[in-house]
């Protein structure tokens, strides 16, 4: 079980909070995060790379010169992969580099990435209602205030992400910022943040959804 404060919009400290999470074990915690992680990435591959081969380029259907009597080395298309313009051996062609990780294992490794960033973690109240129109200013100092610098890569995780709400609007253009909602966590973004940024109500739908 972890414990961890609760901020509000002035960053002052309004109270506690308990949260746990099922996660693996320590002697395989590394393996399951990083098999998940290592799914994660290559599945985002698009894979659409492409080249020809000898048999698909376009041309070299007639020998370019006879095969004696030139001086030159024999030679039967232009095409040839040796030719500049030839076809292209073992080249890449579109494929699909899905990897495969049941449920159960990409819960936990979730649960257990979740867990493992407890110590940069910012549980803050809901402050939908402090932002009154979209104003990046605002935020990026409320950001501030509670610990995240602009300057560091922040993941901020709301309960329901809505791309008309005022915090999306005030998050979007922030570079180092990048808002989800809290049932579409992914390991790569729990890993690569220095900071992430919680609401309390983001954080209980977290264990609703993925102690499931």
């Amino acid at each position: 079980m972890v414990e961890s404060v609760i901020k509000n919009w002035q960053g002052e400290q309004i109270g506690n909070t308990t949260f746990e999470l099922r996660i693996a074990k320590e002697s395989t915690a590394t393996h399951i995060v990083h098999r998940a992680l290592v799914r994660q990435m290559t599945n985002s591959r698009q894979g659409t790379a492409s080249t020809k081969t000898r048999s698909e380029v376009r041309g070299g259907g007639r020998k370019p010169w006879r095969q004696k009597g030139t001086g030159r080395a024999r030679a039967g298309s232009i095409r040839s992969p040796l030719w500049r313009g030839g076809g292209v051996i073992f080249g890449p062609k579109p494929r699909e580099f899905n990897l495969k990780l049941n449920r159960k294992e990409r819960r936990l490794a979730l649960r257990t990435a979740f867990m493992s960033r407890a110590e940069d973690l910012i549980v803050v109240e809901e402050f939908n209602n402090e932002l009154s129109r979209p104003k990046t200013k605002e935020l990026v100092s409320a950001l501030t205030r509670w610990g995240a610098n602009p300057e560091n890569k922040t993941l901020l995780i709301l309960s329901s992400l809505d791309k008309t709400d005022n915090i999306y609007l005030s998050a979007r253009n922030v570079e180092n910022l990048k808002i989800i909602a809290a049932d579409q966590l992914n390991v790569y973004d729990l890993l690569h943040a220095d900071k992430i940024v919680v609401t309390a109500s983001a954080l209980t739908k977290i264990q609703e959804v993925y102690n499931a």
